[in-house]
């Protein structure tokens, strides 16, 4: 696994950017196409319910994203994963990989790959299985988040440009006025205070929160959302209603 540090630029072969339109994954297709890693496609795949393994909600988001970035789009229509009622999350884990690496074994049958780029920061289970699968195609994963300080990230990413919304919130601290707030300073002392009386992590990596990047400077044009917010009483998320590619 290559970090943002020692990275080397491939031989050969395009990259394919794991990606859900979240801060982690375009944070790490942005460092990719800084760095000159011949990224060529993007892959989204959207879970039918609960999953171990992806980022769950407004996936659908990922079309307009990639659009601006100016990279194709894959889309993996996996089968609901039932990740809610598993009693194995090891093997659930596994299940779930499955849809992505059958894409990327089909992509590779007509464009030589080179590597994936992931938005990992702290988590063993996927990156342990994103890994296992980069072994098994001969490919090389480029995670340029992983086990980076999380503030030392989230200022990165604002200092470049990136404009994140919160997307959904499911954590003690986290109210319904998180719903649709941009992740911006202001926000990141309210979660450095959430962190220390909650445990709320900075960068959302428990599942306490989940993100879309609207502008960044990878993107040509910004995503304008319009939405609803839905909200029972611990835990809620935004419903988009409407989503486009502004000027």
């Amino acid at each position: 696994m290559s970090d943002d540090a020692d990275a080397d630029l491939p031989d050969g072969g395009a990259y394919v950017g794991l990606f859900s339109g979240g801060k982690d994954s375009s944070w790490a297709v942005y460092r990719a196409l800084e760095r000159g890693l011949p990224v060529e496609r993007l892959l989204t795949v959207h879970p039918a319910g609960d999953s171990y393994m992806y980022h769950v909600p407004e996936t659908r988001l990922a079309a307009l994203a990639a659009e601006s970035i100016g990279v194709p789009l894959i889309e993996v229509e996996p089968e609901d994963f039932d990740a809610a009622s598993t009693t194995d999350s090891g093997a659930q884990g596994d299940t779930e990989l499955e849809p992505m690496e059958a894409a990327l074994r089909e992509l590779a049958a007509d464009l030589p790959l080179g590597g994936v780029t992931a938005g990992a920061v702290e988590s063993e289970f996927q990156t342990s299985r994103i890994e296992s699968m980069c072994g098994r195609l001969g490919i090389d994963l480029f995670a340029p988040l992983w086990q980076r300080d999380p503030r030392a990230l989230a200022d990165e990413m604002l200092e470049a440009g990136f404009e994140i919304t919160v997307l959904q919130v499911a954590a003690a601290g986290l109210d319904e006025s998180w719903l649709g707030r941009t992740l911006d300073r202001d926000a990141l002392a309210d979660l450095s205070e959430l962190n220390e009386e909650y445990g709320v992590h900075l960068l959302g990596e428990g599942g306490e929160f989940e993100t879309f990047v609207t502008d960044g400077p990878h993107m040509d044009r910004p995503v304008e959302l319009e939405y609803d917010t839905e909200w029972d009483g611990t835990r809620g998320r935004i419903r988009v209603t409407d989503a486009r590619l502004g000027e």
